[in-house]
C-alpha cells in the first residue's frame, strides 16, 4: 500500500486539559465544533457522525486514554487520533487523520488524492477556528 502522508493539525488552547477533553471526547463537545455524532468514550463502541450531505459515517473507537489521546476508525479507510498534551493550564490539542492511500477512493467514490487535499483545507478552519471558538468562547 502506497500511503500519502498523514494530516496533521496543532493547536495550543487557552484552557486546562480536563476542559479540552470534554470538547473533543464527548458526543456533546465533538457536536459543538465539528459534527452531530452518537459517540460513546468506550474503545470498542461504535458510533455514527453525521457528516451532513455526505450522509453518515460508520466510525469505531480504537484507542482510549483519558485526558491525553483518543482514536477512532471513520469509514472503511480512515483513523483519527486527538491528542491532548498539559502545558502550564494551557492544552495543546493535535488533530491526525491517516488511512490516506492513493490507490483508493471514499465511500461516495472520490479519490484519496482529492479528498485529502479538501480535509486538510477543511481541518484547518475545524482545529484553529472552530474548535477554540468552542472552548475559549
Amino acid at each position: 500500500m502506497d500511503t500519502q502522508r498523514e494530516i496533521r493539525k496543532s493547536i495550543v488552547l487557552n484552557a486546562p486539559i480536563e476542559k479540552v477533553w470534554k470538547a473533543v471526547a464527548t458526543s456533546e463537545g465533538i457536536e459543538a465544533w465539528w459534527m452531530p455524532n452518537t459517540f460513546e468514550a468506550e474503545v470498542g463502541k461504535e458510533f455514527i457522525l453525521h457528516a451532513g450531505p455526505f450522509g453518515d459515517s460508520p466510525c469505531k473507537v480504537t484507542e482510549l486514554d483519558p485526558p491525553n489521546r483518543l482514536g477512532f476508525d471513520w469509514g472503511k479507510d480512515w483513523n483519527l487520533v486527538f491528542e491532548l498534551k498539559e502545558l502550564e493550564g494551557k492544552t495543546e490539542f493535535t488533530l491526525i487523520h491517516s488511512g490516506w492511500d492513493p490507490e483508493k477512493v471514499t465511500e461516495f467514490g472520490q479519490p484519496h488524492t482529492i479528498i485529502q487535499g479538501i480535509m486538510d483545507n477543511g481541518w484547518d478552519k475545524i482545529v484553529n477556528e472552530a474548535l477554540p471558538s468552542y472552548i475559549e468562547g
